[in-house]
């Protein structure tokens, strides 16, 4: 789960999350569901997996992710393929008393899977099954399969999707535990808005291990362990091995009913801003009216819900910032909105968008779409998340940080950001902070109603850096965290939950924010990631993992008493 991506946003994060163990017998549909996979699961999910240990010429490749200032050096590498697998798995690993990591993608970017205590890795990369169960009507997904797998299978199988992540090598497992978004989030809220159930493999501290399947029904004896994977992030409870998917507004039996559908078109913006024509007025209005379009326009039922945007405010040293933006083509006067956006952004600045001939960030070369254009939604999919070199660079290295927004930025924020951007020393091309449209209908729902507890924001915000030598990790991460701690300087170096701010994403783990030096707001990580949650969340983990057994640098800590 190591890896540079960021949806993707993704990490992340662990192959999957879980409980341990639950009193009590499962009842009704639930204990239906606790069953061996529907049989079209089966076929998929089926089998034992390698054991691959240091001698193995796997090994290597199995014990980092994306982001290569992660290894670890476990005494092997479990590779699970089913629930039975994960079951013999966890088992002997809490017998021989094993600290495990979990990892389904690749795409964490702290050390969650990757670290030097890891004994056992968990990879669930083989379990890839996306499929329909007729019993839940609903959608089953396996932690190891890629969100473009995912989008592929659903789409093509049934019409429809979920709201995840641009980046296509992010897999399900930590993507949907740390709550999940992407460019059709403002229609459709969060990927957890529409997870209705899930398949987790627990141990109760004392050995035994079994395998419970919580679902959001209020009847549900396990409802908390579902409605801690709706955000708590991974590697926090125990091994998940299904996903269920269905919106909470889906009616009948009809499969291509249960979910939501994508646009069956959706029309298309690629620009570049060149930095030659930016002095820091311009750059600094070219912020600001992004800031401003999306303080407006970011209510769950805003017209402008159907448009989404990704922008890469790259370092000077990449020579422009780009912007990716898709509105839904079937919805009334869709390129007026686009136009009215694309104006918006601009106006005042003077500056003249140019063709987006040059990748940046996770956006591909897209000087075709420089004029907007029409393509079938599964296409614009696969055109932004397959074609990126920054994270599919298997020498990569890099750092992270989050946070969302609530209002525009401070005039403070832009100088810093300009002049960390533009610092003549600086030279790296593959820096930027990422602005991701958020709100719309993610800020429907309360804070407390899944475990991603950030309802009220305007976009997101992702500042990143990639470099290759180890020799050079100080100078970028003393870069990065001095570019963040200079723009959240009024609020202790962090992003508050405050008037303006709303915390972090756990999905973007950062754990400089652990640590007092740099988080000087005297505000705990925990309350940043999880706000009022985090007490829950560790109610949770007390009844699901008593013993903390399944824990990283970042986990969350049983409550006592």
């Amino acid at each position: 789960m190591n890896g540079v991506d960021r949806r993707t946003m993704l990490t992340r994060s662990a192959a999957v999350v879980g409980g341990a163990a639950v009193a009590g017998a499962l009842s009704g549909p639930v204990a239906a569901a606790a069953s061996p996979a529907p049989s079209g699961a089966a076929a998929g999910s089926a089998g034992t997996g390698a054991v691959v240990t240091p001698n193995d010429p796997r090994y290597p490749l199995l014990t980092t992710g994306n982001n290569q200032r992660f290894v670890a050096r476990p005494d092997y590498v479990k590779m699970v393929r089913s629930t039975a697998d994960a079951e013999r798995a966890l088992r002997d690993a809490v017998r021989a008393g094993k600290r495990v990591s979990l990892r389904s993608g690749g795409h964490c970017f702290a050390d969650f899977a990757a670290h030097p205590e890891t004994e056992v890795i968990l990879d669930f990369s083989e379990m890839t099954h996306v499929g329909y169960d007729p019993a839940f009507r609903a959608f089953v997904v396996e932690p190891g399969a890629r969100l473009m797998n995912v989008y592929e299978a659903l789409y093509k199988g049934w019409g429809v999707t979920i709201p995840g992540g641009i980046c296509y090598s992010v897999g399900a497992g930590g993507h949907i535990a740390g709550g999940g978004y992407g460019l059709l989030s403002r229609a459709h809220g969060l990927v957890v808005d529409h997870l209705y159930a899930v398949e987790v493999v627990v141990t109760d501290g004392k050995g035994g291990v079994r395998t419970v399947v919580a679902t959001r029904e209020k009847n549900d004896p396990n409802r908390e362990l579902w409605w801690a994977h709706t955000g708590g992030g991974g590697g926090n409870f125990g091994l998940v091995t299904r996903y269920w998917f269905r919106s909470p507004d889906a009616k009948g039996s009809e499969p291509s009913q249960q979910l939501i559908s994508p646009p069956s078109k959706v029309l298309v913006s690629a620009v570049d801003f060149p930095w030659e024509q930016l002095t820091e007025a311009k750059f600094t209005r070219l912020l600001k009216n992004f800031g401003a379009w999306h303080a407006a326009n970011s209510g769950p039922d805003s017209p402008y819900r159907n448009l989404s945007s990704l922008f890469n405010v790259s370092s000077k040293a990449h020579g422009s910032l780009g912007m990716f933006t898709q509105v839904d083509a079937t919805v009334p006067n869709a390129r007026g909105l686009l136009d009215d956006y694309l104006a918006a952004i601009t106006a005042g600045t003077g500056v003249t968008p140019k063709a987006l001939t040059r990748a940046t960030g996770e956006l591909p070369a897209m000087p075709q779409f420089a004029e907007p254009k029409t393509l079938p939604w599964l296409q614009a999919t696969r055109l932004v998340g397959t074609n990126n070199p920054t994270i599919t660079n298997p020498t990569s290295r890099g750092a992270h940080k989050s946070a969302y927004m609530k209002k525009n930025f401070t005039d403070h924020q832009i100088a810093a950001l300009y002049r960390y951007m533009s610092r003549p020393d600086f030279t790296n091309p593959d820096t930027m902070l990422v602005l991701f449209s958020f709100g719309g209908q993610v800020n429907a729902a309360a804070p407390d109603a899944t475990a991603n507890a950030q309802r009220s924001s305007i976009f997101k915000m992702c500042f990143q850096t990639f470099w290759e030598d180890e020799k050079e990790d100080g100078f970028y991460l003393g870069w990065l965290r001095d570019l963040y701690e200079d723009f959240f300087s009024a609020t202790g170096g962090v992003p508050l939950i405050d008037d303006n701010t709303d915390g972090c994403y756990i999905n973007y783990p950062d754990r400089d924010i652990t640590d007092p030096q740099r988080n000087r707001s005297g505000v705990p990580w925990t309350t940043l990631y999880y706000k009022d949650n985090y007490p829950r969340l560790q109610q949770v983990k007390k009844r699901y993992d008593p013993s903390d057994f399944f824990r990283h640098s970042m986990s969350i800590k049983p409550a006592r008493g």
